[in-house]
């Protein structure tokens, strides 16, 4: 099975970055059903392809027990369309090899990354039950433009008519990591069927990689009931969680470190700000090399999910000062069911970034995204002591909103705040200047990056400042 990735976005070259694929050295991975693959047949500046070939071993779905169900006899086992069309099988190696790509991260290209770029999609084949129809109906609704090419049960017999498989083309202006889920969901849906056991982290998988475009779909009760394979409890599930975030959205809230600013949610929504933001600020602690990290006003959870994801963090806690909060992510993290070794690397914290806490010291990293304008200028001094003076983490990331940005949002009035509830909302000038200051006062250095689409005029609606220790600390038993 193929799935290839194009885009003209200049240079295009920048594809290999986005997918943490090098152009010039082909890869190859053992996975537990056979061999992925990765290749570029063509990387210029003005187009780059990028393909993902999955090469799925018959006999080996046999002796693994990943075979089709045993309703076609012996036969049906070794002889069937397993290595040949699009299935699970393509969305575990998708999962494989594109993970960072997945989860919106690129080290060394953060802003693109986040932005929407021209890209086309080929997924050659498909088997669809559900015929074309299927196909649009599944794949219009996100914006893609949609080509089908369907394939005859045979070239010699036309009379035999078309079959179910179909070569499908993908074609807009979207952010990689949108394109990667859309597929991983999907691609299963239209097959119907999973290679492996469905359980509850599968209803996790679904909401996650289906966050911000599932619970509006208008063919979200059959995307969820295929992707878990028609288990009636899960399938429940799914829907019921999916309805309350519809109906979050629908009243302006967003969920997530954005739940508790319900106005900023509903006017950052249509951008899925938040959810770039996220994958931006985890790209930037991946690329600290950081193996421990402390989220400093977590909220419900959806940073520390997307870290729990990515094996590079052994160590993980999330702090916030509202209790009602935290219970609402341990909740949203199933910390009750998780596994054990799972549930080893994370730990909720009640504390305010207000007093000197030992609890968050010897970090390699902390996030603060979406926090600082919430405190009013004397607490934003006590908070800058409390993360930069006392718990002094290798690297600290944080993000707050670009005030220059508010023009571009139709339904803010001019001179207002995303949200009642903030401060200030600074300038890139004003945020880079503070950052600078605490930066020099600290031992720090401090870089910056845009999060969201960039406006030649007004910049991006959120910035970002990545602080990297530089002085060494000093013991005071020594001085």
């Amino acid at each position: 099975m193929l799935l290839t990735i194009s885009t003209t976005h200049a240079p295009a070259t920048d594809l290999g970055y986005l997918l943490h694929k090098n152009p010039d050295r082909p890869q190859s991975v053992e996975l537990s059903f056979g061999r992925a693959h990765v290749f570029y047949p063509e990387a210029s500046a003005d187009r780059c392809t990028a393909v993902l070939a999955v090469d799925v071993d018959p006999v080996g779905l046999v002796r693994g027990r990943r075979g089709p169900a045993g309703d076609g006899g012996l036969l049906a086992q070794y002889v069937n369309d397993r290595p040949y069309v699009a299935s699970s099988f393509l969305s575990v190696a998708i999962a494989q090899e594109y993970r960072s790509a997945m989860a919106g991260q690129s080290k060394d290209r953060p802003e693109l990354a986040a932005a929407a770029i021209p890209l086309e999609a080929r997924v050659a084949v498909v088997p669809s039950r559900g015929g074309e129809a299927l196909l649009r109906r599944l794949f219009e609704p996100l914006g893609w433009m949609v080509g089908v090419q369907p394939h005859a049960l045979s070239d010699a017999m036309p009379e035999w008519g078309e079959s179910r498989y179909y070569t499908l083309a993908l074609t807009g202006t979207k952010r990689l990591a949108e394109l990667l889920a859309h597929l991983y969901v999907l691609v299963p849906v239209l097959d119907d069927e999973k290679h492996y056991w469905v359980g509850d982290d599968e209803v996790e998988k679904l909401l996650r990689h289906g966050e911000g475009w599932l619970a509006s779909h208008p063919e979200r009760e059959l995307i969820t009931r295929r992707y878990l394979k028609h288990r009636h409890s899960l399938v429940r599930d799914a829907v019921a969680r999916l309805v309350t975030e519809e109906d979050a959205a629908e009243a302006g809230t967003e969920a997530g470190p954005a739940a508790k600013d319900p106005e900023e949610g509903a006017l950052e929504r249509p951008l899925s700000l938040n959810e770039q933001r996220l994958a931006t600020v985890l790209g930037a602690l991946r690329g600290s090399g950081a193996t421990s990290v402390v989220d400093l006003g977590c909220g419900e959870g959806r940073l520390l999910r997307m870290l729990l994801d990515d094996r590079q963090f052994a160590r993980i806690v999330g702090m916030d000062v509202s209790y009602r909060t935290l219970e609402m992510a341990s909740d949203r993290l199933k910390l009750d069911r998780m596994p054990a070794r799972q549930r080893e690397r994370l730990t909720l914290l009640h504390g305010s970034l207000m007093y000197r806490d030992a609890r968050l010291a010897g970090f390699d990293a902390a996030s603060v995204v979406e926090v600082i304008e919430h405190l009013d200028p004397p607490r934003l001094a006590a908070f800058e002591r409390v993360v930069f003076e006392f718990a002094r983490p290798g690297t600290v990331v944080v993000t707050t909103p670009n005030a220059e940005y508010n023009v571009r949002w139709p339904t803010l009035p001019a001179g207002k705040f995303r949200h009642r509830d903030h401060r200030f909302e600074w300038t890139r000038a004003e945020f880079q200047g503070w950052a600078a200051r605490v930066a020099e006062r600290s031992g720090y250095a401090v870089r910056f990056g845009p999060v969201g689409p960039m406006d030649e005029e007004v910049g991006s609606p959120t910035q970002m400042g990545i602080f990297t220790r530089t002085w060494a600390d000093v013991n005071p038993s020594t001085t």
